[in-house]
């Protein structure tokens, strides 16, 4: 009998290249090391001041999650790996770590998805201590929808099987009555917040965003989490070696953070020509992105684009061409995601693919494991 797995293997195969990707033991212990250098930066109260002052009054509500899922992307290139962006609730987790079976690691496979619920039930500890938890919500605008509605439903099982009840729905099926977040009068304890609605900000979100305020329900990734890690602002902090040293980073760390983010300043009217004439360099992003999405290389803007750039807010981070690696007869380009919970590395996975960015239709690309050279 074929698992829910099997089943969407078969009936998504976009979703997952039959390539796995082999990398050096010094790449991977140089995104470790990137990972813990940025979770030291951001544990710094002058750094949270920093990224809570220009984030929406949400995110500084005090919070004890973490934030499950933080996803730290990647290539890997000539000079060693470099960070693109930090994703709060980073997708293809799970469809990855059930892709591992596929590879002869099922066994490793199944420590990372009990590692994955042991993720949520230590988000609900920090908030509520011993209570048992018994219910999760996982929440997203017209889940069924969504590209990765798959992922959601093998969620669902895997709470199930350990003793968790699981819904999915979208967020306007959620109701508060001042106590007691519900769906289809159930209660709700925690809500997986697959929503790119990063602040609650939306119609839809109002039971949600009312039952957090007021401390009725345990969410994760929250709007805190996303402030302080997602927002693309916060890299040109990062990758700034005046600001490290103002936030008094010792040394060793900025070393390490200055090696491994790329440059990423704020894009402003006033210095229109100098990003136009060097706009081959630059990858040009909205702070809030997600996706790829209204992102830019600057050898393919147009004059059009490059006002709207301009006046909305972005950065422009310095490129760093990803990987190549031969798949059959194809080269594919890779992005590596490592699936970080609490500093601690989860999974390591990659997205192959041909084009400008991530897109899962090129054949033969899709999600695909990464392993350490022996």
């Amino acid at each position: 009998m074929k698992t829910t797995f099997d089943q969407l293997r078969d009936t998504q195969p976009q979703f997952f290249s039959a390539a796995a990707l082999t990398i050096p033991a010094v790449s991977l212990q140089a995104m470790a090391d990137l990972v813990a250098a940025i979770e030291s930066v951001i544990a710094l109260p002058a750094y949270q001041a920093h990224a809570l002052a220009q984030a929406p009054a949400i995110a500084r509500l005090p919070c004890a999650a973490r934030g499950a899922f933080m996803g730290y992307d990647f290539h890997l290139t000539a000079a060693g790996p470099k960070l693109i962006e930090i994703n709060t609730n980073a997708g293809g987790g799970l469809l990855n770590a059930y892709l591992l079976a596929e590879h002869g690691r099922a066994a490793e496979g199944a420590r990372i998805r009990d590692e994955f619920v042991a993720m949520f039930r230590e988000e609900w500890r920090l908030e509520r201590g011993d209570t048992p938890l018994r219910r999760i919500a996982i929440v997203d605008e017209n889940p069924a929808e969504q590209f990765l509605a798959p992922e959601f439903t093998l969620f669902r099982a895997l709470f199930e099987e350990h003793g968790i009840a699981a819904v999915v729905c979208d967020p306007s099926e959620l109701s508060f009555d001042g106590e007691v977040l519900r769906h289809a009068g159930q209660p709700v304890d925690l809500v997986y917040k697959r929503l790119t609605d990063f602040a609650l900000d939306t119609t839809a979100s109002t039971a949600i965003r009312t039952a957090f305020e007021q401390g009725k329900v345990v969410l994760t990734p929250n709007p805190r989490a996303h402030a302080l890690y997602a927002d693309k602002r916060n890299l040109m902090q990062l990758s700034d070696a005046a600001a490290l040293n103002g936030l008094g980073v010792d040394a060793a760390t900025r070393q390490t953070l200055l090696a491994g983010i790329p440059q990423t300043v704020a894009v402003t009217p006033e210095q229109a020509e100098t990003f136009w004439a060097d706009r081959k360099r630059w990858f040009f992003k909205p702070p809030a992105g997600f996706g790829s999405r209204a992102a830019y290389r600057g050898d393919k803007l147009t004059k059009r684009v490059f006002e709207e750039i301009l006046h909305g807010g972005y950065i422009a981070q310095e490129i760093a061409p990803p990987s190549e690696h031969a798949v059959g007869e194809q080269t594919m380009k890779a992005d590596i995601r490592c699936y970080v919970y609490n500093g601690h590395i989860q999974l390591v996975a990659a997205r192959l693919y041909q084009g400008q960015t991530t897109n899962f239709r090129t054949p033969g690309g899709g999600f695909a494991p990464v392993f350490v050279a022996e």
